[in-house]
């Protein structure tokens, strides 16, 4: 396969892949594309050739580099010691010993592969264990220790990985040579990557002092930072690539606010362009790791010095010896430390436990293990290479697998994990964290207060120049409030109907039946003809099956909607393919029939509200409101003869947008004045508005 349709075909599985996981929120995404990477493996037989040092440069050097980029300032730099510590000799005792066990399981295969592939297998992913390890309720030391170890580890991983492969290939190694050598390379990658990205630093502070302020390119230049430092490292001073550029990352990430000062929006635009880079890299590394697990699973399947079975049996041991060596590891520093606050050596075991349980491996093992050569220096195949890569396939899964499965059961918390390129900000959380602590508004409800501030503005602005379009604006600001409000209803309960969804069931059955009677009622008197009275039952079926399908589990009622849905789209695309420039008498019957059902509607909600019984419950308002504007707003569409929009509505509604963004914008300000949120909250809102009025703007440029 051509690298081009390659590269087209694993970023369509990437999307895939994360829509299916949008609908299956508590499975991984990495496990979902693996599977996606296997099925097009096995049903169109389709092959990446894979080299080593591309590999590596491609995925390994930008993750790391982004690993770095967004390593947390506080805590983790207070446990900068144990950290370090664990990211060097947990992964150093986790190589020693789990190459001599997997050694000792497969005789087969070299010590030194058994090593590299227990090296391969020590780095966990950051993003992952920083997520598991919050819903495994670890204590606060423990858990930026464990999260903080996960963002280097990967560096000495590799390090180590790379010695063991090397020896693998040549048959020769020497302690004294290995550990020279790995000073050296540690060392120098080190400074090297450090003094590499201060350059870089000094060039575009040099260029911005200048005046050269083109985003795209200080973007890009950016992004392709980890590549230059990799190559440059690696080759010319043949030292550790990997070291290099965590380095270049944790500088990045502590200097970056210089450019700030210079160009603001530079930040926005180069963290959106690397949260998509990261989000393709990690899902292609996993989609790969499905195609390539037909490879290992022949070879394994025909290995003649080992079967099946106990291959599987080998992947579950490796798996739980590094849950072992991880989990007594935590429980040693847990003693040592003294960190029983003051917990029973019990309690000390269980977050041993969930320690070892949060160590998920992710794409850093996968790209290691991946760029294990085929071939010996001697030019013979590298022994046993496919079961390298399926007991890696196979670990990985399996703790992906376990994370998801026994956690929950032990922690009784729900939620699902969060791998690399999921727009996880340590920072932001870091902030909420400092928002929650001083009982400030969090972002939902700051984003909630915001939007009822702007939607007054505009029910304020409306009148009966702009009343269609003031109505579509506050039809979308209620529902994004409805929205919002249903989030925080759905998380303040597990299994039932939250109740602000169940309100809204009530009201709109209840102007449904309004909208119901009076079709019933124009009909018996006449007023309409039988094609409208049709039109009128098959719409209110439609709204009928749409209230059916809220809150409850697939079935047949879910399957009629989407087929309502799609005729609805079908033929809105085949009336703008041949629109008709006049309405026929039955359009125009229709239209009115809509209003005066519209009206009925709101009459009947009216009538139901004002009940003695009905006042006791005090439903919700917004609730309310965003019913009545939904009816008001089909009323003028109607009026206005069905929903063309004319260049003067388009204007109407680009003024109410911008003077409704002034709202929302002074709606922050005063919740920042009022010490109702903090400043990085407020920041982070700003932004939203500033993307707004980018594209308030170019939708003006477009039409112009």
């Amino acid at each position: 396969m051509a690298i081009i349709e390659a590269v087209i075909l694993l970023i369509t599985l990437v999307i895939i892949a994360n829509i299916i996981g949008h609908y299956l929120p508590n499975l991984p995404v990495s496990l979902i594309e693996i599977g996606l990477g296997l099925m097009v493996a096995l049903v169109f037989a389709v092959k990446i050739p894979l080299k080593t040092d591309w590999f590596m440069l491609v995925f390994v050097a930008p993750l790391l580099f982004n690993d770095g980029r967004r390593f947390p300032k506080k805590e983790l730099w207070a446990l900068r010691g144990p950290i370090i510590g664990n990211a060097i000799f947990l992964v150093f005792a986790t190589t020693l010993i789990g190459g001599l066990a997997i050694h000792w399981l497969v005789p087969a295969l070299p010590l030194a592969a058994s090593f590299a592939l227990a090296a391969i297998l020590s780095p966990t992913d950051p993003v992952a264990v920083q997520s598991i390890s919050e819903q495994a309720d670890l204590p606060p030391r423990v858990l930026h220790l464990v999260s903080g170890e996960s963002l280097i580890n990967d560096a000495s991983g590799l390090i180590s990985f790379k010695y063991g492969i090397a020896a693998a290939v040549t048959g020769y190694f020497s302690w004294q040579q290995a550990a020279g050598d790995f000073l050296y390379i540690s060392i120098v990658g080190a400074l090297a990557g450090m003094i590499i990205m201060l350059i870089i630093h000094f060039i575009r502070l040099f260029m911005l002092q200048e005046g050269f302020e083109d985003v795209m390119f200080h973007t890009i230049l950016q992004l392709v930072t980890p590549f230059i430092i990799y190559l440059i490292v690696e080759d010319l001073f043949h030292a550790s690539g990997v070291i290099a550029v965590v380095v270049a990352g944790i500088i990045s990430h502590s200097s970056r606010n210089i450019f700030l000062d210079f160009l603001p929006e530079l930040k926005l635009v180069t963290e959106q362009t690397w949260s998509i880079s990261v989000y393709l890299l990690n899902g292609i590394v996993f989609l790969i790791l499905g195609i390539e697990l037909p490879v290992a699973m022949h070879n394994t399947v025909h290995n003649p010095l080992i079967n099946t079975s106990e291959e599987i049996l080998l992947v579950l041991a490796v798996w739980l010896i590094l849950v072992i060596v991880r989990g007594l590891w935590t429980l040693a520093y847990l003693l040592y430390t003294n960190q029983t606050n003051p917990k029973t050596f019990r309690e000390n075991i269980k977050i041993a436990v969930l320690s070892g349980l949060s160590g998920v491996r992710g794409a850093i093992t996968m790209a290691g293990v991946l760029s294990v050569p085929t071939v010996l220096a001697d030019g013979s195949p590298f022994p046993q290479r496919g079961l390298m890569l399926f007991i890696a396939a196979g670990v990985i899964i399996v703790s992906l697998v376990m994370a998801v499965v026994l956690i929950p059961k032990l922690t009784k918390v729900k939620a699902p994990i969060e791998m690399r390129g999921m727009q996880r900000d340590l920072e932001a959380e870091a902030a909420a964290e400092d928002e929650a602590a001083a009982d400030l508004l969090d972002e939902t409800n700051a984003k909630i207060y915001m939007y009822k501030v702007a939607a007054s503005m505009v029910e304020s602005q409306r009148h009966i120049d702009n009343n269609r379009a003031a109505l579509d604006l506050l039809a979308e600001y209620q529902l994004m409030i409805r929205r919002l409000e249903s989030q925080q209803s759905e998380a303040s309960t597990s299994d039932e109907l939250p109740p602000l969804i169940a309100e809204e069931l009530i009201l709109r059955q209840v102007a449904f039946d309004g909208e119901r009677q009076k079709l019933e009622l124009l009909w018996a008197e006449k007023a309409i003809s039988a094609k409208s009275y049709r039109h009128g039952k098959r719409k209110l079926r439609q709204k009928q099956v749409m209230l059916s399908v809220i809150g409850t589990s697939f079935n047949w009622h879910h399957v009629q909607l989407q087929v309502y849905r799609a005729w609805s789209i079908s033929k809105r695309f085949l009336t703008h393919l041949w629109p008709r420039h006049t309405k026929s008498p039955s359009e125009t019957e229709w239209q009115l029939t809509e209003r005066e059902m519209a009206k009925a509607g709101i009459k009947q909600l009216s009538y139901f509200l004002k009940q003695p019984e009905n006042r006791q419950r005090h439903y919700n308002r917004q609730v309310i409101y965003q019913i009545i504007v939904r009816y008001r707003n089909q009323i003028e569409n109607m009026k206005n003869g069905g929903r063309s929009k004319t260049a003067i509505y388009e204007r109407q509604l680009q003024k109410l947008r911008i003077k409704a963004l002034t709202s929302e914008r002074v709606a922050i300000q005063e919740l920042l004045e009022q010490h109702k949120i903090s400043w990085q909250l407020a920041d982070e809102l700003r932004k939203n508005i500033n993307y707004s009025e980018n594209t308030l703007i170019l939708a003006r440029t477009d039409t112009e």
